[in-house]
């Protein structure tokens, strides 16, 4: 009796010691698995890739900004980093500044700067909706495939992954990415909220919802999905037609613009340092600025007219 207090704190230091070690397994195992599936994740990252430009692109992740664009990367498909992209676009922007200033005045290299700056955030939107408009018209067979396996038998997950396998890219390769977080003990509806994330759409939205609810609750999963088949391919060819109907006036959106940079090219090469004289003044500079707006609000309303939810 006379060491059981000696005893008592032997015992406590031994359960600090092994809470310590647990926590500290715990936090390093958690680490480690929170790593690999956002390597796992982000495919199209090439080993090469991340090596240029390491120190810069460890930095822009760091930030939020970084973090948006790497997201937003992530739904292009392209394989780049958010440190490579972000020096190409410094490096499109000091290049549009040198050629706007020779070729029409010092007061467009600014204004070029900046354009340079919404068209590299425009290219990447673009590509954004262009993988999402080709993710889209496979959903159709993606719904398709989905309830064969269904219907054979096979568990949603091994469904998701055999269908990355049948499918081309990038419903392929979208699908991939969600099997490999499952792969690493994901949750159904964490991966596949993080795919409608990334692709953000009505259908896919509808499937993931019917994957998600099927997956909880069970029921008809395979008639779902075959009605939910029949449904797609039915706004598939609505989208196309509505497509066909607009482009006239995508092209009018995009044709206006350039209008009025070949009127400035033009008016200079007639009068040689025309535009040099005008935005030396500052009722020059304040017209230049107050037609770049209108165009902008032009192509702005236009593109606003052209988009039609379907």
């Amino acid at each position: 009796m006379n060491n059981l207090p000696l005893i008592t704190v032997g015992v406590t230091l031994l359960c600090c010691v092994l809470g310590v070690w647990g926590l500290h397994a715990y936090t390093g195992g958690k680490a480690d698995r929170d790593a690999l599936v956002d390597r796992l994740s982000h495919t199209g990252q090439v080993t090469a890739n991340s090596r240029r430009f390491g120190r810069l692109d460890r930095w822009v992740r760091t930030t939020s900004l970084g973090h948006r664009l790497e997201l937003k990367l992530g739904a292009t498909g392209l394989e780049i980093t958010p440190g490579e992209f972000v020096v190409y676009a410094v490096v499109a922007m000091a290049i549009l500044w040198g050629v706007a200033s020779s070729m029409l005045a010092a007061f467009f290299g600014p204004v070029a700067a900046l354009i340079g700056l919404w068209g590299t955030n425009a290219f990447l939107n673009w590509q954004r909706t262009k993988r999402i408009e080709r993710f889209i018209n496979q959903l159709p067979e993606l719904s398709r495939v989905l309830a064969n396996a269904t219907q054979a038998g096979l568990a949603l997950r091994t469904s998701l992954a055999m269908a990355a396998e049948e499918l081309e890219n990038p419903a392929g390769e979208e699908l991939a990415r969600v099997a490999r977080r499952l792969a690493v003990g994901e949750s159904l509806d964490d991966a596949l909220s993080e795919l409608t994330d990334r692709l953000p759409s009505r259908e896919l939205a509808v499937l993931v919802s019917t994957l998600v609810l099927s997956n909880r609750a069970g029921g008809t999963v395979v008639s779902s999905l075959r009605n939910l088949t029949e449904t797609l391919e039915e706004r598939k060819e609505t989208r196309r037609e509505v497509k066909t109907q607009l482009s006239q006036v995508t092209v009018t959106a995009y044709a206006v613009p350039a209008f009025g940079l070949g009127a400035m090219l033009l008016m200079n090469a007639v009068m040689p340092g025309a535009l040099d004289r005008m935005t030396g003044a500052f009722l020059g500079q304040a017209a230049v600025v107050v037609s770049i707006a209108l165009y902008a609000v032009g192509f702005i309303v236009i593109r606003r007219m052209s988009r039609i939810d379907v």
